[in-house]
């Protein structure tokens, strides 16, 4: 299979050690990988930004001789993360197939622009992995620069958010942000990476899976010889077999089926949501008028907009209606937090006009 008959492939598996450590353990890896016969790209990381000195940063520049060998050994394309012009200029040099902009790159403009100059003229496969900080933006101009030095295969890569006190997560997934990339970009192919999520191979299925049943084109796993000795991100790696199984023990969903009463049935059950969400329209209309008439009593009587004893008596009976009803806290709080930020900007408007 070619370059271009990999990248249109759809799931498109990417696997891998973390860190290419010695040729030894990317040459094993690599066929140990290509045997399962579930992987289509071979990933390795050759530099590795670390947030504190002194960890391991890559083996550098040596390293991409053994992705060479690897690619030669089994006939797979190989994947590799950059961060300057020098790291784009080796990786070409070597042959690198697919070449990706890591999060902590997307993140700086300057950054990605370098890498954008550098990949001027050249015709190669770009994934961008969204930016460390919940920033839609700073992703979306990534995919502009990338795409105005003339790359026209370009992808995203979703490996979640720093956000502060995330437990469960290594980086959180938020979801909602990478549907809303996937959204605005319909005609990009838009990678999971599990991995970097999770930071613990205990919920890499639960999030692989996850990532399938919202119709995700990918994932990106990383794989190692002997995951608890690997040089870095040990607690997050899979052996070559163990990534041959869970790729065998995901639920594979299609986007569409060509059934004439599936869709007759799904167009009647659309049909009434979006009538309610019409009601719902109508009555957040409603709950906002009502919120402007206390925004004016609150001025006329210079009492302040937030009332703290209010919003826990709503949030309370909120709740206990939630439950009777099968909605889950977490929805009701976010979707209550919402109405009440949009009352307190229309009360404050108010207030200060």
């Amino acid at each position: 299979m070619n370059l271009n008959d990999t990248w249109k492939k759809r799931p498109l598996i990417i696997s891998g050690p973390c860190s290419a450590e010695t040729e030894e353990q990317v040459l094993e890896t690599a066929v140990r990988l290509a045997n399962t016969g579930k992987v289509d790209v071979l990933r390795a990381g050759i530099w590795k930004p670390r947030t504190r000195p002194g960890s391991f940063e890559g083996i550098g520049t040596k390293g991409l001789p053994w992705l060479q060998q690897a690619k030669k050994q089994t006939g797979l394309p190989v994947a590799v993360e950059v961060a300057t012009a020098k790291q784009v200029e080796d990786s070409l040099h070597f042959g690198v197939d697919i070449l990706w902009v890591g999060a902590r790159t997307t993140v700086n403009p300057f950054s990605v622009q370098e890498l954008a100059d550098a990949l001027r003229g050249v015709d190669v496969p770009v994934l961008i992995k969204n930016p460390i900080n919940a920033d839609l933006e700073l992703w979306t101009g990534a995919v502009e620069r990338i795409a105005k030095a003339g790359i026209s295969r370009i992808g995203l890569i979703h490996r979640g958010f720093a956000s502060y006190g995330n437990t469960l997560y290594r980086n959180a997934p938020m979801w909602h942000l990478a549907i809303e990339m996937k959204r605005r970009n319909p005609e990009l192919m838009m990678i999971n990476d599990p991995s970097h999520i999770c930071g613990r191979r205990d919920l890499l299925m639960e999030v692989a899976q996850k990532a399938i049943d919202l119709d995700f084109d990918g994932l990106m796993i990383e794989s190692h010889i002997d995951p608890d000795n690997a040089w870095s991100d040990a607690k997050q790696q899979v052996t070559p077999e163990r990534l041959g199984e869970m790729i065998s023990e995901i639920k594979w969903r299609s986007e569409d089926v060509p059934s004439e009463s599936f869709h007759i049935a799904l167009d009647k059950l659309r049909e009434q949501i979006n009538h309610l969400d019409d009601e719902l329209m109508q009555l957040l209309s409603q709950r906002m008028k009502l919120a402007d008439q206390i925004g004016t009593y609150k001025k006329n009587n210079n009492v302040t907009i937030l009332q703290t004893n209010r919003w826990n008596e709503i949030l309370e009976r909120a709740y206990q209606k939630s439950d009777k009803l099968g909605l889950s806290r977490e929805f009701i709080t976010r979707y209550m937090d919402a109405v009440h930020m949009e009352s307190i900007n229309r009360q404050n408007a108010i207030m200060n006009a």
